[in-house]
């Protein structure tokens, strides 16, 4: 099970990394292009969705690594028994508030996909490409909650605390 949710995590990372290197591609095509007087239709539009969807696919990898900023003037004063109280409940709520926002994104991209609504922009994109691909980073979110959410119960550290121990050592 661990492999395959570290390939879940691994891919989500590759796939957000793709639509960033997306845009880099989309703003050199256009600056180029426009050197030339001509331009890129629809390039702002999807480098904004490549932007969407790299921000949503790396929500879980960047939980697992540590890299989402964490306000811990509460937690990090607590120790024993009242940490692992407050670990479990901040873990708790946000896989909770997680699942909620991307239980009713999936269903919002269904819903687009049933419509068949188009972006309203000089290209006509069916709007439930890039919404669907917000839909598996909120996805992919949960699954990295709920799995340091079960490491918590069972009495191990989630992810994020491993990644800030390898860090500081």
């Amino acid at each position: 099970m661990r492999t395959a949710l570290s390939i879940l995590y691994r891919t989500a990372e590759i796939l957000g990394a793709v639509a960033l290197a997306a845009i880099a591609v989309l703003i050199v095509t256009q600056v180029a292009s426009r050197l030339f007087g001509r331009m890129v239709p629809g390039a702002d539009e999807l480098a904004g969705y490549c932007m969407a969807a790299s921000f949503f696919l790396m929500l879980g990898p960047a939980l697992r690594r540590g890299a989402h900023i964490r306000v811990g003037v509460l937690v990090e004063r607590l120790h024993g028994a009242p940490r692992r109280a407050f670990e479990l409940a901040c873990l708790g709520f946000g896989t909770a508030l997680s699942a909620y926002f991307a239980w009713y994104w999936a269903r919002m991209t269904y819903d687009s996909y049933d419509f068949g609504d188009l972006s309203q922009g000089v290209l006509p994109i069916p709007l439930w490409i890039p919404q669907a691909l917000m839909a598996v980073g909120l996805i992919v979110l949960v699954i990295a909650l709920l799995d340091d959410l079960l490491a918590v119960l069972r009495g191990g550290q989630a992810s994020y605390q491993q990644a800030g121990m390898q860090s500081e050592g």
